[in-house]
Protein backbone atom coordinates (compact mmCIF):
# COMPACT_ATOMS: atom_id res chain seq x y z
CA UNK A 1 0.00 0.00 0.00
CA UNK A 2 2.08 2.67 -1.14
CA UNK A 3 0.51 6.41 -1.72
CA UNK A 4 -3.00 6.74 -1.51
CA UNK A 5 -4.99 6.45 -4.44
CA UNK A 6 -6.09 9.92 -3.47
CA UNK A 7 -2.78 11.46 -3.53
CA UNK A 8 -2.10 9.50 -6.79
CA UNK A 9 -4.79 10.99 -8.41
CA UNK A 10 -4.47 14.18 -7.18
CA UNK A 11 -0.92 14.25 -8.54
CA UNK A 12 -1.48 12.67 -11.82
CA UNK A 13 -4.19 14.78 -12.57
CA UNK A 14 -1.26 17.96 -12.97
CA UNK A 15 2.16 16.25 -12.98
CA UNK A 16 3.08 17.44 -16.22
CA UNK A 17 2.62 20.61 -16.06
CA UNK A 18 4.25 20.67 -12.58
CA UNK A 19 7.54 18.89 -14.31
CA UNK A 20 7.07 21.39 -17.22
CA UNK A 21 7.41 24.18 -14.63
CA UNK A 22 9.87 23.34 -12.05
CA UNK A 23 11.64 20.77 -13.97
CA UNK A 24 12.97 17.38 -12.74
CA UNK A 25 14.34 15.75 -10.16
CA UNK A 26 12.47 16.94 -7.27
CA UNK A 27 10.83 15.78 -3.96
CA UNK A 28 6.96 16.86 -3.56
CA UNK A 29 4.42 16.25 -0.62
CA UNK A 30 0.88 16.63 -0.12
CA UNK A 31 -0.48 18.49 2.22
CA UNK A 32 -3.82 17.24 2.56
CA UNK A 33 -2.37 13.84 3.42
CA UNK A 34 -0.15 15.01 6.07
CA UNK A 35 -2.90 16.60 8.06
CA UNK A 36 -5.60 14.30 7.55
CA UNK A 37 -2.59 11.81 9.04
CA UNK A 38 -2.35 14.20 11.65
CA UNK A 39 -6.04 14.54 13.05
CA UNK A 40 -6.17 10.53 12.77
CA UNK A 41 -3.73 10.40 15.31
CA UNK A 42 -5.24 12.78 17.40
CA UNK A 43 -8.26 10.78 17.52
CA UNK A 44 -6.99 7.97 17.73
CA UNK A 45 -5.17 9.01 21.37
CA UNK A 46 -8.88 11.07 21.75
CA UNK A 47 -8.84 8.70 25.18
CA UNK A 48 -6.10 10.05 26.67
CA UNK A 49 -6.33 12.98 28.47
CA UNK A 50 -2.91 14.66 27.48
CA UNK A 51 -1.51 13.95 23.98
CA UNK A 52 1.06 15.45 21.84
CA UNK A 53 2.55 14.50 19.31
CA UNK A 54 6.53 15.27 19.02
CA UNK A 55 7.24 15.58 15.09
CA UNK A 56 10.65 14.05 14.34
CA UNK A 57 12.33 16.90 12.65
CA UNK A 58 14.85 14.35 11.33
CA UNK A 59 12.21 12.73 8.80
CA UNK A 60 11.76 15.63 7.13
CA UNK A 61 13.60 19.01 8.36
CA UNK A 62 11.92 21.65 5.91
CA UNK A 63 10.14 25.17 8.05
CA UNK A 64 7.28 24.69 5.98
CA UNK A 65 5.88 21.13 6.56
CA UNK A 66 7.08 21.99 10.26
CA UNK A 67 4.41 24.99 9.89
CA UNK A 68 1.42 22.21 9.12
CA UNK A 69 2.75 20.04 12.44
CA UNK A 70 2.50 23.63 14.19
CA UNK A 71 -0.49 24.14 13.05
CA UNK A 72 -2.44 20.88 14.48
CA UNK A 73 -0.58 21.27 17.92
CA UNK A 74 2.16 19.46 17.31
CA UNK A 75 5.93 20.26 18.89
CA UNK A 76 8.94 18.70 17.51
CA UNK A 77 11.49 16.03 18.52
CA UNK A 78 15.25 17.30 17.91
CA UNK A 79 18.74 15.12 17.94
CA UNK A 80 20.61 17.96 17.02
CA UNK A 81 21.38 21.63 17.39
CA UNK A 82 20.22 21.90 13.76
CA UNK A 83 16.99 20.70 14.65
CA UNK A 84 16.76 23.14 17.70
CA UNK A 85 17.46 25.84 15.35
CA UNK A 86 15.04 24.96 12.87
CA UNK A 87 12.07 24.11 15.03
CA UNK A 88 12.88 27.67 16.86
CA UNK A 89 12.91 29.56 13.75
CA UNK A 90 8.98 28.66 13.09
CA UNK A 91 8.35 29.93 16.72
CA UNK A 92 8.67 26.64 19.00
CA UNK A 93 9.87 26.91 22.20
CA UNK A 94 10.51 25.43 25.66
CA UNK A 95 8.16 22.31 26.15
CA UNK A 96 6.92 22.31 22.48
CA UNK A 97 10.89 20.76 21.83
CA UNK A 98 11.87 17.36 22.84
CA UNK A 99 15.63 17.74 22.52
CA UNK A 100 17.32 13.76 22.44
CA UNK A 101 20.47 13.51 21.80
CA UNK A 102 23.07 11.08 22.37
CA UNK A 103 26.76 11.68 23.35
CA UNK A 104 25.77 14.91 23.97
CA UNK A 105 28.75 17.72 23.91
CA UNK A 106 28.93 21.32 26.18
CA UNK A 107 28.03 23.02 22.95
CA UNK A 108 24.47 21.05 22.47
CA UNK A 109 23.51 21.08 25.78
CA UNK A 110 23.85 25.04 25.65
CA UNK A 111 22.03 25.24 22.37
CA UNK A 112 19.68 23.08 24.37
CA UNK A 113 19.35 25.70 27.06
CA UNK A 114 18.99 28.79 25.27
CA UNK A 115 16.01 30.49 23.53
CA UNK A 116 13.48 29.32 26.33
CA UNK A 117 15.01 26.08 26.83
CA UNK A 118 13.23 22.43 25.86
CA UNK A 119 12.33 18.99 26.99
CA UNK A 120 15.85 17.53 27.63
CA UNK A 121 15.70 13.72 27.45
CA UNK A 122 18.95 12.22 28.66
CA UNK A 123 20.39 9.42 26.80
CA UNK A 124 23.13 8.44 29.57
CA UNK A 125 23.43 8.87 32.95
CA UNK A 126 26.83 9.88 33.31
CA UNK A 127 25.10 12.96 30.97
CA UNK A 128 24.00 14.17 34.50
CA UNK A 129 26.86 15.43 35.81
CA UNK A 130 27.67 17.36 32.46
CA UNK A 131 24.54 18.90 32.61
CA UNK A 132 25.47 23.13 33.31
CA UNK A 133 22.87 23.66 34.89
CA UNK A 134 19.72 20.76 35.96
CA UNK A 135 16.01 22.23 34.45
CA UNK A 136 13.07 21.49 36.49
CA UNK A 137 11.66 19.27 33.74
CA UNK A 138 14.01 15.76 33.38
CA UNK A 139 13.41 12.85 31.01
CA UNK A 140 15.71 10.15 30.66
CA UNK A 141 15.54 7.51 27.71
CA UNK A 142 15.03 3.69 29.05
CA UNK A 143 16.80 1.10 27.06
CA UNK A 144 15.31 -2.27 29.00
CA UNK A 145 17.88 -4.85 28.05
CA UNK A 146 16.83 -8.13 27.79
CA UNK A 147 13.63 -7.01 29.38
CA UNK A 148 11.81 -6.04 25.94
CA UNK A 149 12.64 -6.87 22.54
CA UNK A 150 13.06 -4.64 19.81
CA UNK A 151 11.28 -5.01 16.56
CA UNK A 152 13.05 -6.65 13.77
CA UNK A 153 14.48 -3.51 11.95
CA UNK A 154 16.15 -1.56 15.01
CA UNK A 155 17.44 -4.89 17.18
CA UNK A 156 17.98 -6.07 20.49
CA UNK A 157 18.65 -3.50 23.34
CA UNK A 158 21.13 -4.80 24.61
CA UNK A 159 23.45 -4.31 21.69
CA UNK A 160 21.63 -0.65 21.28
CA UNK A 161 23.89 2.56 21.69
CA UNK A 162 20.93 4.19 23.20
CA UNK A 163 19.42 4.71 26.46
CA UNK A 164 19.50 4.36 30.19
CA UNK A 165 20.06 0.10 31.11
CA UNK A 166 17.56 -0.79 33.50
CA UNK A 167 20.14 -1.49 36.81
CA UNK A 168 20.65 2.16 36.20
CA UNK A 169 17.28 3.42 36.18
CA UNK A 170 16.10 4.23 39.40
CA UNK A 171 19.57 6.11 40.40
CA UNK A 172 19.73 8.65 37.31
CA UNK A 173 16.29 10.08 38.35
CA UNK A 174 17.32 10.19 42.23
CA UNK A 175 20.55 11.62 41.30
CA UNK A 176 18.40 14.62 38.87
CA UNK A 177 16.37 14.72 41.83
CA UNK A 178 19.14 15.43 43.93
CA UNK A 179 20.00 18.15 41.28
CA UNK A 180 17.13 19.97 41.51
CA UNK A 181 14.64 18.49 39.01
CA UNK A 182 11.13 18.46 40.22
CA UNK A 183 8.92 17.53 37.08
CA UNK A 184 9.95 14.19 34.89
CA UNK A 185 9.39 11.78 32.14
CA UNK A 186 10.27 8.69 30.99
CA UNK A 187 11.32 7.75 27.41
CA UNK A 188 11.97 4.81 25.35
CA UNK A 189 12.34 4.07 21.35
CA UNK A 190 12.51 0.18 20.56
CA UNK A 191 10.52 0.10 17.38
CA UNK A 192 11.09 1.47 13.60
CA UNK A 193 8.57 1.07 10.65
CA UNK A 194 6.54 -1.21 13.25
CA UNK A 195 3.12 -2.08 12.06
CA UNK A 196 1.93 -4.63 14.52
CA UNK A 197 0.43 -1.72 16.66
CA UNK A 198 0.11 -4.36 19.62
CA UNK A 199 4.25 -3.94 19.71
CA UNK A 200 3.21 -0.25 20.79
CA UNK A 201 0.68 -1.14 23.09
CA UNK A 202 3.08 -3.37 25.08
CA UNK A 203 5.60 -0.68 25.00
CA UNK A 204 2.90 1.71 26.85
CA UNK A 205 2.42 -0.86 29.25
CA UNK A 206 6.60 -1.33 30.13
CA UNK A 207 6.36 2.41 30.43
CA UNK A 208 3.97 2.53 32.79
CA UNK A 209 4.79 -0.30 34.64
CA UNK A 210 8.30 1.32 35.22
CA UNK A 211 6.51 4.52 36.30
CA UNK A 212 4.70 2.80 38.94
CA UNK A 213 8.00 1.88 40.06
CA UNK A 214 10.09 4.41 40.13
CA UNK A 215 7.40 6.68 42.01
CA UNK A 216 7.00 4.26 44.63
CA UNK A 217 10.63 3.86 45.30
CA UNK A 218 11.17 8.01 44.82
CA UNK A 219 7.76 9.31 45.99
CA UNK A 220 7.99 11.32 42.49
CA UNK A 221 5.11 11.95 39.71
CA UNK A 222 5.50 11.74 35.84
CA UNK A 223 4.33 14.40 33.51
CA UNK A 224 4.59 12.28 30.75
CA UNK A 225 5.55 8.99 29.44
CA UNK A 226 6.84 9.16 25.48
CA UNK A 227 6.85 5.94 23.29
CA UNK A 228 8.86 7.09 20.86
CA UNK A 229 8.27 6.38 17.45
CA UNK A 230 8.41 3.66 15.16
CA UNK A 231 5.37 4.36 13.75
CA UNK A 232 5.28 2.29 10.31
CA UNK A 233 3.90 2.60 7.18
CA UNK A 234 3.90 -0.15 4.66
CA UNK A 235 6.54 0.44 1.64
CA UNK A 236 4.67 -2.33 -0.03
CA UNK A 237 1.52 -3.12 -2.12
CA UNK A 238 1.10 -6.66 -0.45
CA UNK A 239 1.54 -4.58 3.29
CA UNK A 240 -1.46 -3.57 5.85
CA UNK A 241 -1.35 -0.28 7.28
CA UNK A 242 -0.81 0.15 11.19
CA UNK A 243 -3.91 -0.43 12.93
CA UNK A 244 -3.72 3.21 14.69
CA UNK A 245 -7.45 2.92 15.54
CA UNK A 246 -7.05 0.10 17.64
CA UNK A 247 -3.50 0.80 18.87
CA UNK A 248 -5.04 3.95 20.36
CA UNK A 249 -8.23 2.21 22.27
CA UNK A 250 -5.77 0.06 23.68
CA UNK A 251 -3.51 2.42 24.65
CA UNK A 252 -6.15 4.54 26.26
CA UNK A 253 -7.33 1.86 28.53
CA UNK A 254 -4.00 1.57 29.65
CA UNK A 255 -4.12 4.87 30.56
CA UNK A 256 -7.77 5.22 32.26
CA UNK A 257 -6.31 1.99 34.71
CA UNK A 258 -3.62 3.81 35.54
CA UNK A 259 -5.65 6.59 36.58
CA UNK A 260 -7.80 4.30 39.09
CA UNK A 261 -5.16 2.79 40.17
CA UNK A 262 -3.26 5.63 40.61
CA UNK A 263 -5.27 9.07 40.80
CA UNK A 264 -3.79 10.57 37.94
CA UNK A 265 -2.79 10.44 34.46
CA UNK A 266 0.60 11.43 33.10
CA UNK A 267 0.65 12.60 29.81
CA UNK A 268 1.33 10.42 25.91
CA UNK A 269 3.67 11.73 23.67
CA UNK A 270 4.95 9.79 20.36
CA UNK A 271 7.35 10.87 18.26
CA UNK A 272 6.48 9.96 14.71
CA UNK A 273 8.30 11.47 11.59
CA UNK A 274 8.09 8.66 8.97
CA UNK A 275 4.27 7.84 9.56
CA UNK A 276 3.42 11.19 9.35
CA UNK A 277 5.00 12.63 6.41
CA UNK A 278 6.19 9.33 4.78
CA UNK A 279 3.28 7.82 2.76
CA UNK A 280 2.77 11.74 1.63
CA UNK A 281 5.92 12.16 -0.37
CA UNK A 282 7.48 11.35 -3.79
CA UNK A 283 10.31 11.88 -5.84
CA UNK A 284 9.74 12.77 -9.20
CA UNK A 285 12.52 12.25 -11.72
CA UNK A 286 12.59 11.31 -15.59
CA UNK A 287 14.01 8.36 -17.41
CA UNK A 288 16.51 9.67 -19.69
CA UNK A 289 18.77 6.47 -20.92
CA UNK A 290 17.77 2.92 -21.81
CA UNK A 291 20.80 0.57 -21.47
CA UNK A 292 20.40 -2.79 -22.86
CA UNK A 293 23.70 -5.54 -21.43
CA UNK A 294 23.45 -8.40 -19.34
CA UNK A 295 20.27 -6.74 -17.80
CA UNK A 296 18.19 -3.79 -18.87
CA UNK A 297 18.87 -0.61 -16.98
CA UNK A 298 16.50 2.49 -17.22
CA UNK A 299 18.68 5.22 -15.89
CA UNK A 300 16.90 8.69 -14.53
CA UNK A 301 17.77 11.79 -13.77
CA UNK A 302 18.12 11.39 -9.88
CA UNK A 303 20.49 9.56 -7.89
CA UNK A 304 21.02 7.57 -4.66
CA UNK A 305 22.04 10.96 -3.40
CA UNK A 306 18.22 12.09 -3.19
CA UNK A 307 17.01 8.94 -1.85
CA UNK A 308 19.33 6.66 -0.20
CA UNK A 309 17.63 4.13 1.62
CA UNK A 310 17.10 1.62 -1.51
CA UNK A 311 21.46 1.44 -2.22
CA UNK A 312 22.06 1.74 2.02
CA UNK A 313 19.87 -1.12 2.72
CA UNK A 314 17.36 -2.75 0.05
CA UNK A 315 14.19 -0.87 1.01
CA UNK A 316 11.73 -1.18 -1.60
CA UNK A 317 10.18 2.23 -2.72
CA UNK A 318 7.01 1.30 -5.05
CA UNK A 319 7.45 3.25 -8.34
CA UNK A 320 4.78 4.13 -10.93
CA UNK A 321 5.46 5.46 -14.24
CA UNK A 322 2.68 8.63 -15.47
CA UNK A 323 0.42 7.21 -17.98
CA UNK A 324 1.60 3.92 -18.08
CA UNK A 325 0.60 0.58 -15.89
CA UNK A 326 1.30 -3.06 -16.40
CA UNK A 327 4.14 -5.18 -16.23
CA UNK A 328 6.00 -5.09 -19.30
CA UNK A 329 9.59 -5.64 -18.36
CA UNK A 330 12.07 -6.84 -15.67
CA UNK A 331 14.23 -3.72 -14.94
CA UNK A 332 16.81 -1.89 -12.43
CA UNK A 333 16.09 1.48 -12.41
CA UNK A 334 19.28 3.13 -11.27
CA UNK A 335 20.85 6.88 -11.37
CA UNK A 336 23.95 8.22 -12.34
CA UNK A 337 26.45 7.72 -9.31
CA UNK A 338 29.53 6.31 -9.22
CA UNK A 339 28.94 3.48 -7.25
CA UNK A 340 26.55 0.12 -8.35
CA UNK A 341 23.94 0.03 -5.73
CA UNK A 342 22.75 3.25 -6.94
CA UNK A 343 19.53 1.80 -7.61
CA UNK A 344 15.86 2.38 -7.22
CA UNK A 345 14.59 -0.61 -8.15
CA UNK A 346 16.31 -4.74 -8.91
CA UNK A 347 15.02 -6.42 -11.13
CA UNK A 348 11.71 -4.66 -10.74
CA UNK A 349 8.29 -5.77 -13.23
CA UNK A 350 7.73 -2.12 -14.57
CA UNK A 351 5.55 -0.96 -18.09
CA UNK A 352 8.04 -0.58 -20.66
CA UNK A 353 9.97 2.91 -20.17
CA UNK A 354 11.04 5.37 -22.91
CA UNK A 355 13.46 8.74 -22.21
CA UNK A 356 11.44 11.44 -21.20
CA UNK A 357 8.72 9.07 -19.48
CA UNK A 358 7.70 10.53 -16.11
CA UNK A 359 8.17 8.47 -12.90
CA UNK A 360 7.09 8.98 -9.36
CA UNK A 361 9.19 6.98 -6.20
CA UNK A 362 6.59 6.07 -3.85
CA UNK A 363 7.05 7.13 0.51
CA UNK A 364 9.97 9.11 -0.03
CA UNK A 365 8.21 11.47 2.30
CA UNK A 366 10.41 10.68 5.21
CA UNK A 367 14.10 9.94 5.12
CA UNK A 368 14.53 10.96 1.59
CA UNK A 369 15.89 14.38 1.03
CA UNK A 370 16.28 14.36 4.76
CA UNK A 371 19.35 11.62 4.53
CA UNK A 372 20.72 13.10 1.22
CA UNK A 373 24.50 13.75 0.65
CA UNK A 374 26.87 15.00 -2.07
CA UNK A 375 29.20 12.66 -3.35
CA UNK A 376 30.55 12.79 -6.66
CA UNK A 377 29.52 16.33 -6.26
CA UNK A 378 25.78 15.93 -7.13
CA UNK A 379 23.45 18.67 -5.68
CA UNK A 380 20.39 17.57 -4.02
CA UNK A 381 16.69 17.88 -5.51
CA UNK A 382 14.28 20.79 -4.69
CA UNK A 383 11.62 20.39 -2.19
CA UNK A 384 7.59 21.18 -3.34
CA UNK A 385 4.59 21.26 -1.66
CA UNK A 386 1.28 20.26 -3.01
CA UNK A 387 -1.11 22.61 -1.16
CA UNK A 388 -4.72 21.59 -0.40
CA UNK A 389 -5.88 24.13 -2.93
CA UNK A 390 -3.98 22.46 -5.93
CA UNK A 391 -1.25 24.65 -6.10
CA UNK A 392 2.06 23.90 -5.97
CA UNK A 393 4.49 25.88 -4.01
CA UNK A 394 9.03 26.04 -3.53
CA UNK A 395 9.77 25.20 -0.39
CA UNK A 396 13.13 24.72 -0.87
CA UNK A 397 15.43 25.30 -3.65
CA UNK A 398 17.82 22.48 -5.44
CA UNK A 399 21.24 22.54 -4.41
CA UNK A 400 23.94 24.44 -6.94
CA UNK A 401 27.38 24.33 -7.10
CA UNK A 402 28.18 27.27 -5.34
CA UNK A 403 26.53 25.67 -2.33
CA UNK A 404 28.85 22.52 -2.43
CA UNK A 405 31.87 24.39 -3.02
CA UNK A 406 30.82 27.28 0.13
CA UNK A 407 33.06 25.90 2.50
CA UNK A 408 36.58 25.62 0.53
CA UNK A 409 36.13 29.76 0.78
CA UNK A 410 37.56 31.06 4.20
CA UNK A 411 40.33 32.71 5.99
CA UNK A 412 43.97 30.75 5.91
CA UNK A 413 44.37 29.26 9.15
CA UNK A 414 47.08 27.31 9.83
CA UNK A 415 48.54 25.48 13.14
CA UNK A 416 52.47 25.89 13.64
CA UNK A 417 54.05 23.56 16.33
CA UNK A 418 56.48 25.59 18.95
CA UNK A 419 59.98 24.59 18.37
Amino acid sequence: MPVSNDFSARLEQSLEGIVEHYSTPFHLYDEKGIRETGNALIDAFAGVESFREYFAVKALPNPSVMKLMQSMGFGFDCSSIAELALSRQIGARGEEIMFTSNNTSPKEFAAAAADGGCILNLDDISLIDKIPEMPELICFRYNPGERRTGNSIIGNPVESKYGVSHDQLLDAYRQAKARGAKRFGLHTMLASNELNHAYMVETTRMLLERVEWISSELDITFDFINIGGGLGIPYRPEEKPLDVVSMGREISKLFELFKKQHGYMPKLCVESGRYMTGPHGVLVTSAINRKEIYRTYVGVDSCMSSLMRPGMYGAYHHISVLGKTGDDETVDVVGSLCENNDKFAVQRSMPRMADGDILYIHDTGAHGHSMGFNYNGKPRPKELLLREDGSVELIRREERLNDLFATLSFESNTYTPAD
